[in-house]
This record gives C-alpha cells, structure tokens and sequence, in this order.
C-alpha cells in the first residue's frame, strides 16, 4: 500500500523553495506558512494533527519537533545531530521513491550549495558565474534585499581580526549571506567568521571551533560538516568577550 503524505515545510532558503516546487510537480500535499529559519512543529500543531487523523503520514522538513509528534511522522533535516546527513532535498527525493535518472544537475547543486555553500558548489564542479547565481537565487529566497546586500558589504569593509585568525563582523541586520557571500568569492577558502547581529551571534569555521561554541552556549543550531567545516549560530546577544574565549581554547 502506497503512502499518502503531507509536507510541512520549514524555513525558506533556496533549498527549501526547490523542495515545495518538487512536491508541487509531483502532486504531494504541502503545508507551506512562509516561515523563515527557525520554524518550529508547533506552528503546524493543528494541522500535523489533522493530517494524521486523516490517514496521512506527516513529514516535517526540517521545523524544529518542540511539540510531541504522532506516531510515524517522518523528519527530514540535516542539521545539528544530523550534520552530515544527505541534504533535505536528497531526502525528500527518494522519500517519493523518485527513480536516479530524475536527480537532475540543478538538485545537485541547490543540494551542494546547501550543505557546503561556495565551498560545497566549487566541489560539485561550477564555475564563479554559477555560484554567483546559486548565491543570488539563495538570498531572494530568504528574502533579502538589495539594501541588505549593501549593509553587508558596508559591514564586511569594516570587519576586525581577532587572535587565531578570526574574521570579526558586525551586521546591523539578522541576514549573514550577505556577509559570507561576498567573503566566499573572494577566496577559495574563507577565513573562520563571527558575524554579530542586533539577534544573535553565527560563526562559520572549523568544526573544532563549532564544537567548543556549542559545548559553551547551548541552545543554538549547527550543520555543515562538523568533522571539518560547518557553521553554528545562536538567537542570544553573548558577550564578544566570551565567544573569543570560547573560540581560543584549547580542546
């Protein structure tokens, strides 16, 4: 017997919009709010419930599961404990059992760009001109502005260098592509980054580094390749002082 499901989508990204596009093409139920990251279950609580008492199989794309979830709801994501994961796209794909000749080359790199950004497109096989777009299309996804653009290239002239190589930037919105977009065509290999927001704090660096953040301040998110290169952030106004300590000690 087939499965019927119902997709509850989470934050919008480039990612994400491919996915509720894909769903859409292949006549899927979608629950889509227009949220942006950070979404969680409970803002889909009454209708996850509904789905399930209707026969459906809810699956969650990566909302966070705060609220207690009916028995089968299938979770996609690829984020803190499962960094490392395939990325939602892929999980999605053959979740609907989508036969291999279907992965076409633009899932492959919504999918890399997703997991590894600039870094994770390079090694897909693209050129600058590609990544600029992949890029491009990314933030208008999330919904940022041309002025946004600007403030982050404003920020990222203006940036301070910690001990230990840590690139320093101060943003005056909650939107860091626009820091770590420009920072990742520059070079092939982006220094470690902390980016200070009015909201929050996000690093982007070595996996040992997220590790010592995430052990320091928890509460946060994390994804990427943790063993290697990923990126954590937090919804809290920490100190700089203390994100330094934590950043500089040894493991």
């Amino acid at each position: 017997m087939t499965r019927s499901f119902a997709f509850f989508l989470g934050g919008h990204d480039l990612e994400m919009v491919t996915i509720r596009d894909l769903l859409r093409e292949q006549s899927q139920q979608v629950v889509d709010h227009g949220f942006r990251w950070g979404a969680k279950a409970s803002a889909y609580g009454r209708e996850i419930a509904q789905t399930h008492d209707d026969g459906q199989v809810p699956v969650l794309v990566e909302p966070e599961p705060d609220i207690p979830l009916p028995a089968g709801t299938v979770l996609v994501d690829h984020h803190g404990t499962r960094a490392g994961e395939p990325s939602a796209l892929l999980q999605v794909f053959r979740l609907l059992g989508l036969p291999d000749g279907d992965w076409s080359r633009r899932f492959q790199l919504v999918s890399a760009n997703d997991t590894g950004h600039a870094v994770g497109l390079r090694a897909a096989g693209t050129n600058d001109a590609e990544i600029r777009s992949i890029r491009a299309e990314d933030r208008r996804a999330q919904g940022i502005t041309p002025e946004q653009d600007r403030a982050g290239l404003t920020a990222l002239s203006q940036a301070a260098r910690w001990p230990g190589g840590v690139l320093v930037v101060q943003l005056p919105h909650t939107h860091a592509a626009t820091v770590t977009d420009p920072l990742a065509m520059a070079s092939g290999h982006p220094p470690d980054l902390l980016i200070v927001t009015p909201e929050g704090r996000n690093f982007f660096g070595s996996g040992e580094r997220i590790a010592r953040l995430d052990r320091a301040f928890p509460g946060g998110w994390t994804g990427g390749d943790l063993l290697e290169r990923g990126y954590w952030g937090i919804s809290q106004v920490i100190d700089e002082s203390m994100l330094q300590a934590a950043l500089l000690a040894r493991s």
